[in-house]
C-alpha cells in the first residue's frame, strides 16, 4: 500500500488523512525503520507494508467504534502498534500505552516527543501490575497479536470501565473464543460481535472482537501472570 492508496482507503472507512497527519506518519515510518536495527521493534519494515498491515490496519478499528473523543488503553503495544497510529490520527482522543519491554518504550517516547503528542501517556509496566492500581479508567481498551484470548480478557478486565468495549485485533480467532467463553462470562464480558474484513491490495483476513464489560470487576482481577497463563 503506497502513500496515495493509504489515504483513499483510509478515506473509504470514513477517516480523513490530512497532509500533517500523513506528514507525521511518515515521520514515523522513517523513525521505525532507523530504529529498529537498534531494538528490533517489528519484522515489518517495507514503506508499502508498514502503511498497509501497521498504520491502515491500526485504524480499522472505526469499523467496529467511534475513536473521537475517548479514554482508550494499547497494552502491550510494542512499536506503538495500534495505539500510537490512533493517537496520531484522532487528537482529541487520549490514548495510554502500556509496554513492559523498555527499549520499545524508549522509542515510544521519541516518537511522542518529536511529534509532539500530547494526548498520550506511556506506561513502562507489564498490563497486570497496572491493572492492579488503575481500575475502570478506559472507555477502550485494544491490542493485537498480544497474547491468547483468554489470557488478555483477564489482563483488561480491570482497565476497562462499566459499559466500556474491549477491542482485540485479532487474524483467525474461531478456536480462542470458543475456549474463553467461560472466562470470559466470568470476567463479566459480553461478546457483542466478531467484525471480520480483509486488508486491501493483499486481502489477508483480520478480525475484531467486540466485547462490552457489563459488571464492576472483582478485586482479586488482574492476577499475577502465572496464574492467569495456567487457565
Amino acid at each position: 500500500m503506497n502513500k496515495n492508496e493509504f489515504v483513499l482507503e483510509c478515506k473509504k472507512i470514513g477517516i480523513n488523512i490530512s497532509s500533517n497527519i500523513l506528514n507525521k506518519l511518515d515521520l514515523y515510518f522513517h523513525e521505525l525503520v532507523s530504529w529498529n536495527n537498534k531494538f528490533n521493534l517489528t519484522t515489518i519494515i517495507n514503506e508499502e507494508d508498514v502503511y498497509l498491515k501497521h498504520f491502515y490496519d491500526s485504524l480499522c478499528l472505526v469499523k467496529v467504534t467511534n475513536l473521537n473523543n475517548k479514554n482508550i488503553c494499547d497494552f502491550g503495544t510494542g512499536a506503538g502498534f495500534p495505539g500510537m497510529v490512533i493517537a496520531i490520527v484522532f487528537d482529541k482522543s487520549n490514548i495510554t500505552l502500556i509496554e513492559s519491554n523498555s527499549k520499545k518504550v524508549t522509542f515510544l517516547e521519541h516518537i511522542k516527543k518529536l511529534l509532539n503528542l500530547k494526548n498520550v501517556t506511556i506506561i513502562n509496566k507489564r498490563t497486570e501490575e497496572y491493572g492492579k492500581d488503575n481500575r475502570e479508567l478506559f472507555d477502550i481498551i485494544t491490542c493485537r497479536a498480544v497474547s491468547d484470548l483468554k489470557i488478555i480478557l483477564e489482563l483488561s478486565v480491570s482497565l476497562l470501565k462499566v459499559g466500556g468495549l474491549f477491542l482485540p485485533l485479532k487474524s483467525n480467532v474461531d478456536e480462542e473464543i470458543n475456549s474463553s467463553m467461560k472466562k470470559s462470562k466470568k470476567l463479566g464480558y459480553e461478546l457483542i460481535k466478531k467484525e471480520e474484513y480483509y486488508l486491501p491490495i493483499e486481502n489477508s483476513k483480520r478480525t475484531i472482537l467486540i466485547y462490552k464489560k457489563i459488571i464492576k470487576t472483582d478485586l482479586k482481577y488482574p492476577r499475577n501472570y502465572n496464574l492467569i497463563k495456567k487457565d
